[in-house]
């Protein structure tokens, strides 16, 4: 099921809500070591996390994290434009049809055709959301190999800068522009909502 959230002050109130920022700790803390807070020591929650944040989150019939991805607006203070400018050669692109995805995450519990099903879905996801919000394009910061994986979906991407070496990462930026023909490219790449999903897709976004 896909679920559109907002944070506010109830972050952690929300079922579905912690188990997204629980899920996030597993991945980007306990798994990829990022440094970043850790509420609780279960939640992984930052400053970006505030009321004009929102989220698209997939869960399993029982409430249990599966996927989920952040959205931050980009005529607001966001991750590219506070902490990484530099990586976008001519500027970060910024204004209210513009939204950052941020804190991709897949929950370590799935398996490998699983992970392939959940990421499928929350990418039609984030296309269907754009286009039902009057959302142009998005930006993003990826590491480099899923800044590859990203170009590989299909929609239209394109690098901002070059990629550029921050701390044991190699970081790069780029945005995603998206229109009416997005969900037939990402189809026609393979990107596609698993059929379990599909309905909810269409119905949340």
């Amino acid at each position: 099921m896909l679920h559109i959230l907002h944070s506010g002050e109830t972050q952690t109130n929300d079922r579905v809500l912690r188990a997204m920022f629980a899920a996030r700790k597993q991945v980007f803390v306990d798994l990829l070591k990022w440094d970043v807070p850790v509420v609780d020591g279960m939640y992984e929650i930052d400053r970006f996390d505030d009321a004009h944040s929102a989220y698209l989150v997939l869960t399993d019939r029982e409430g249990g994290h599966l996927g989920s991805a952040r959205l931050l607006r980009t005529d607001r203070p966001h991750i590219l434009s506070s902490l990484y400018p530099e990586l976008c050669a001519d500027g970060v692109p910024q204004g209210p049809r513009i939204r950052e995805v941020t804190r991709f995450c897949l929950d370590r519990r799935l398996k490998a055709a699983q992970r392939r099903e959940v990421r499928n879905t929350l990418v039609a996801a984030l296309a269907e959301y754009a286009l039902r919000n009057g959302i142009e394009s998005y930006s993003a910061i990826a590491g480099i190999g899923w800044f590859e994986q990203i170009f590989a979906f299909g929609w239209r991407c394109y690098p901002l800068g070059l990629p550029l070496q921050r701390g044991r990462a190699t970081l790069a930026a780029l945005k995603i522009e998206i229109d009416a023909h997005t969900p037939a490219l990402l189809r026609t790449a393979g990107i596609a909502p698993c059929p379990a999903l599909a309905g909810d897709v269409r119905a949340a976004a």
